[in-house]
């Protein structure tokens, strides 16, 4: 991993990100960051709801699942995050968070958290692909594609950040070829993180948005690049199985089961580099095709 002082303060603005500030009993503040995307970037609101929610919570009960609606498309300005505190079992906590912009509530999580407990173990087997050693990544391709790619993405979209994502299946960003059978994309935080393994798990959150929609459009050869589809992500669900650093490469392998009525469906698994089972996400979005004859 390539450590220098850019790549330390990239990491240093995204762990940022996701500490938020108390404005209140069980009320955050969190700044935003512009990627380029129309509306704040789902992920990021996924993270900091995760981080806001586990403020409230023991770190002896590490989260367990998540389950969040997107309602609103978010601006590009701070967002206060309210938690609920729903329940306070003997081995499970509950928490509900609510998003706010001016007001309006833009989107909503439950989140459960548990013990740290012992019981049958059985996971799906990590798929035999390429290693991220070789693979270029996905900035590296972005600006190999130069003046091809739509002014208005050119700058965001060539932008160092600070998790680096390396797609197995070298597609065309622009012209990808129709095919079955899913993708799959390594990832990691370009530096090292802090080792609070809160920041692991929303960073984990924050990154899941990232490809995961993008899984049913595969099979038709769209791409979002080139502005073939407008989309927007509904829900987002999430499952931690395992503890996991993410300064360390993780292999996210997605599929879409099923499209139609204008939403996609979308499934994933991440896995650590030595084939644990570390996270489920599932995601289903709007995909409008863009008609470019009117």
């Amino acid at each position: 991993m390539t450590d220098s002082p850019t790549t330390a303060c990239l990491v240093d603005d995204l762990v940022a990100l996701m500490r938020l500030e108390p404005v209140g009993e069980d009320r955050f503040r969190a700044q935003s960051e512009d990627i380029g995307t129309p509306a704040v970037f789902g992920g990021q609101v996924l993270g900091q709801a995760l981080m806001a929610a586990s403020l409230t919570v023991e770190a002896t009960r590490p989260v367990h699942s998540m389950h969040a609606y997107f309602l609103l498309p978010g601006e590009h300005a701070p967002i206060d995050y309210s938690v609920d505190r729903v329940r306070d079992g003997r081995s499970f906590t509950t928490r509900h968070v609510l998003a706010r912009q001016e007001g309006r509530i833009i989107f909503e999580m439950a989140a459960s958290f548990q013990t740290v407990d012992r019981g049958v173990e059985h996971q799906l087997p990590m798929p035999a692909v390429d290693g991220p050693d070789g693979l270029p990544s996905e900035l590296e391709q972005r600006l190999s594609i130069g003046a091809r790619m739509p002014e208005r993405w050119r700058i965001k979209a060539t932008a160092p950040h600070g998790i680096e994502y390396r797609r197995v299946e070298q597609d065309d960003p622009l012209a990808p070829a129709p095919r079955e059978g899913g993708s799959a994309l390594w990832m990691r935080a370009v530096a090292p993180l802090p080792d609070d393994p809160m920041v692991h798990r929303a960073l984990l959150a924050y990154a899941s948005d990232h490809g995961l929609l993008r899984a049913a459009l595969v099979p038709h050869g769209l791409s979002f690049l080139a502005g073939d589809v407008r989309a927007a992500s509904l829900d987002h669900a999430m499952w931690f199985h395992r503890d996991f650093r993410f300064d360390d490469w993780l292999l996210y392998v997605v599929d879409s089961p099923s499209a139609g009525g204008a939403r996609g469906l979308c499934r994933g698994s991440v896995f650590a580099r030595d084939g644990r089972l570390v996270a489920s996400t599932a995601q289903e979005g709007m995909l409008r095709v863009v008609d470019r004859k009117g």
